[in-house]
C-alpha cells in the first residue's frame, strides 16, 4: 500500500515494460492487450496500483460484487440455442456462432492467468482485481449482446471505451492507449473513426446503468428488448459505429 515515502513519488514507466508496450502498439495481434495487462503488474508503480484498487472498490456496486465473487458455470451452446427467440441467451448463442467465437473465452483466459500467477508474474496484482478481470472476460461477449456492439473493429473498440467509462480498470485503459498510440504514430487516417468510436462507447457507458457487476447468466431466458431499456440501452441495441 501507499506509504508516506512513496505517496508523492512521480510514477514512471519501467523500461522493461515499455519494450512489451511497444510490441503491443506495433502489433496487438502478435502481442495482445491481455498479455500486456498481465505483464504490467511486475513493473507497475505501487502508488498506481493502490489508486486503481481504491477507485475500483469505491465504484458503486463493487462491494457486493467482490463479496459474492460470482462466477458462472460454463453453458453448452445447445442449451443457449434452446432458449426463447429474442432472449439474451439466444442472442448470445447467435453472437458466438455467427462470429465463430469461443464460448470458453473466460476459461481459456483463466488458464493463462493461473499459469502466470504460479510463475509469480501476478504477485503484485490485488486479489480483488484478479477476480474482476476473470469475471470481466466471462461477461465480455454477453456485454456485446446487451449493448448490440458487434465484435468487429470499431465496435470492439467502442465496447472497450464503454467498459472503461463504467469501470476505470487498467485493462480497458490499455486498449485505449494501444489504439490511440497506433493512430497517432502509425495510422493517422484512423484518427477520426477511432476517436468517434471511443467517444461513442465512452458516452454510452457514462449515461447508462453500470453493466459490469450484473449476474447476466440467470437472465438468459429474458427478452433482450425488455432487459435493455432497464439499463438505459436502446431496445434494438446501439446505433452503428461507422
Amino acid at each position: 500500500m501507499t506509504t508516506a515515502a512513496n505517496a508523492f513519488e512521480k510514477p514512471t514507466l519501467h523500461p522493461e515494460f515499455v519494450k512489451n508496450m511497444v510490441r503491443t502498439f506495433n502489433d496487438s495481434d502478435e502481442h495482445g492487450v491481455h498479455l500486456l495487462f498481465n505483464e504490467w503488474w511486475q513493473h507497475a508503480p505501487e502508488v498506481t496500483i493502490d489508486r486503481y484498487l481504491e477507485n475500483f472498490r469505491a465504484t458503486r456496486g463493487a462491494g457486493s460484487f467482490l463479496e459474492e465473487g460470482y462466477f458462472a458455470e460454463p453453458i453448452e451452446l445447445g442449451d443457449l440455442a434452446a432458449m426463447p427467440a429474442g432472449s439474451i441467451g439466444r442472442g448470445y448463442h447467435e453472437f458466438l456462432t455467427d462470429n465463430g467465437l469461443e464460448k470458453n473465452l473466460a476459461t481459456n483466459y483463466k488458464m493463462l492467468h493461473d499459469f502466470m500467477s504460479k510463475s509469480g508474474q501476478l504477485d503484485r496484482m490485488p486479489e480483488d482485481l484478479k477476480y474482476a478481470i476473470i469475471r470481466g472476460f466471462q461477461i465480455h461477449d454477453i456485454l456485446h449482446v446487451i449493448t448490440g456492439y458487434t465484435p468487429d473493429g470499431l465496435h470492439e473498440l467502442a465496447l472497450q471505451a464503454f467498459c472503461l467509462a463504467q469501470l476505470q480498470f487498467p485493462y480497458f485503459g490499455m486498449w485505449m492507449a494501444t489504439t490511440t498510440s497506433r493512430m497517432t504514430f502509425l495510422q493517422p487516417d484512423g484518427i477520426v473513426p477511432v476517436m468517434d468510436a471511443i467517444s461513442s462507447g465512452w458516452r454510452l457507458g457514462r449515461e447508462i446503468k453500470n453493466l459490469q457487476f450484473e449476474k447476466w447468466e440467470p437472465l438468459f431466458e429474458e427478452s433482450l428488448a425488455d432487459v435493455r431499456p432497464r439499463y438505459g440501452v436502446p431496445a434494438d441495441g446501439v446505433l452503428a459505429v461507422e
